[in-house]
Order: C-alpha cells, then structure tokens, then sequence
C-alpha cells in the first residue's frame, strides 16, 4: 500500500510482545517490510507479553508533545494453555485495544495471534505463509488513510 493522499508519510510505532520471541520475530519482520513498501517510518518498542501492549500504547499517547505516531501496530501472540489465563489475555489485550482506538481515534492494526498451538502460531506468523504482521500493517495504514480524510490525524 502506498501514500495515495501524496501527504506526509506515515510515522508508525510497532508494539511487540516478547514471550514468544521467535514468533514475535516474524511478526516484526511482517510488519516491517510492509511499512517500508508504503513508504512509511516505524519505530519498535518490545513489552513482555501481549497482555502489556495497551499501556504501552497509552504511555506513547502520554508523550505525544515530544514524539508523535499516526498510528500503532499491536504484534503478540498467545497460545493456550492448561488454565484459563490465556481467556483473560486475549480478552483484555484486545479491549484495552479497541478502546484506546476508539477513545482517542487511534489507528490500531491488530496482530496479535490467538492460538491453540506453536504450529499454529508459526503458520499465521510466517512471512511466507500467513504472514499477519504484514496484515496488521497494512491494517494500520488503512486506518491512518481514513483517520486523515475524516481529519482525525494524529489525534490528542
């Protein structure tokens, strides 16, 4: 995807989750590339799980005097386990999520993987297979195009 609105480009803040690292890997590199082939700049923060993207995003929101995104992209996965904390993970990362989004007209791209197993994670992660952190790029991109003709860019 590239900049059709001829404005600036966009300046995107990836937010990935660490617990699995290899994983996490190949969703950066997804994410990543995609950004570069739109033309757009990124900067990656890494958290612990995906539990914490939400306040990393928030704490990004705190500072926007001094740095400004137009827009995240939220990379993690979780794959479930023998108890129900992976329930509570995959439902409060993505409600902390949407209502960043919605409260402060954020472009979000979500690509953080739900899965049962390793295997599974692997195939959506994969550049060369399922590849979702490109998805969650150009899902982010798609959301600053539309953010920038309702002229909601860059919002407070």
């Amino acid at each position: 995807m590239t900049n059709p609105s001829g404005g600036e480009p966009p300046r995107i803040l990836i937010v990935a989750a660490r617990f699995y690292h290899d994983i996490a890997d190949a969703l950066i590199r997804g994410a990543t590339e995609a950004l570069g082939e739109a033309g757009a700049s990124h900067e990656v923060v890494e958290v612990p799980g995906a539990f914490e993207i939400p306040a990393a995003i928030a704490m990004a929101l705190a500072d926007r005097a001094s740095v400004q995104y137009d827009g995240f992209v939220a990379l993690g996965c979780v794959i479930r386990g023998e108890t129900t904390h992976y329930d509570y993970v995959c439902g409060e990362s993505a409600r902390g999520l949407q209502d960043l989004a919605i409260a402060h007209r954020l472009p979000i791209g979500y690509g953080i993987l739900t899965c049962e197993t390793r295997d599974q994670a692997w195939a959506r992660a994969d550049v060369d297979r399922g590849n979702k952190g490109a998805d969650a790029a150009q899902a982010c991109l798609t959301m600053v195009q539309l953010a920038r003709r309702f002229g909601a860019a860059r919002p407070a």
